[in-house]
């Protein structure tokens, strides 16, 4: 909602306070499912807390709760040439809520290869795939990362994850497990559906990676390849519809 105005940090951070505390925004009025991680950052938010700072910086902190809320950031992020400049404006919006390396890295991936599936010019799932993990591999050689926390990307970064079998991924709260199940998914699969029914029936947590490898077999496959069925179950259609078509406006994109 508020990437439909101006992008303002604080703004965001204070539209998760409404959600948390009075539901706005919610499918049927009631906050669920919500991770401890993401509670705690709300909690600092409405204390007072600036919003880039909210998200805890421990390892322990790596869940996937900015993974799975920051794909609208993309068109903000298109606009950006320089590969440094547009990881720092994607660590800032997942520090919201997640601000450890792992996370922010896993978020500017996911939007690398989004920027990618989203081309005019439909481009190979495996060239996008193979461009995100050039660019990520850049990255943390530009920024001197750490090289243990590039390790944990090395399962997708090596590009043959595509190859591993279903019983090697995993897909929990985990930012790394739910990133490679949604990027496996998304390589193993030649339809929105088929990659979305994948995911979930690896179990765990399948809302969130559904609803992120959702979001780039949605980019890449267009809004026609997703079951009507589907469509006609989501709660709070008409006001999701309207959204879009803000978002639409603002970045002269493609409206439902």
């Amino acid at each position: 909602d508020e990437l439909s105005k101006e992008l303002n940090l604080q703004k965001i951070g204070n539209s998760f306070v409404k959600w948390y505390y009075e539901n706005h925004w919610t499918p049927h009025g009631v906050v669920f499912d919500i991770g401890i991680s993401t509670q705690e950052a709300i909690t600092r938010l409405k204390n007072g807390e600036k919003a880039e700072l909210a998200g805890s910086w421990e390892e322990n902190s790596n869940g996937n709760g900015s993974l799975m809320r920051i794909l609208p950031l993309l068109f903000e992020v298109q606009k950006i040439k320089d590969r440094k400049e547009r990881y720092e404006l994607i660590k800032k919006v997942s520090s919201i809520t997640h601000g450890h390396v792992r996370s922010c890295l896993a978020c500017f991936y996911y939007l690398e290869i989004a920027s990618f599936l989203s081309s005019e010019i439909k481009y190979p799932i495996t060239d996008a795939y193979k461009v995100a993990n050039h660019s990520l591999l850049n990255l943390l050689e530009e920024l001197e990362i750490n090289p243990k926390e590039a390790e944990l990307f090395e399962r997708i970064t090596n590009g043959k994850l595509a190859e591993l079998q279903e019983s090697s991924i995993q897909s929990s709260g985990y930012v790394i497990h739910t990133l490679e199940a949604s990027i496996w998914c998304l390589l193993t699969t030649n339809s929105y559906e088929e990659a979305v029914l994948k995911a979930i029936n690896l179990g765990e947590d399948t809302d969130t990676t559904g609803a992120v490898v959702g979001g780039l077999t949605g980019l890449f496959y267009g809004m026609k390849s997703i079951p009507n069925e589907w469509i006609d179950k989501i709660a709070r259609k008409e006001d999701i519809e309207e959204l879009t078509n803000k978002l639409s406006d603002k970045y002269k994109i493609a409206s439902c």
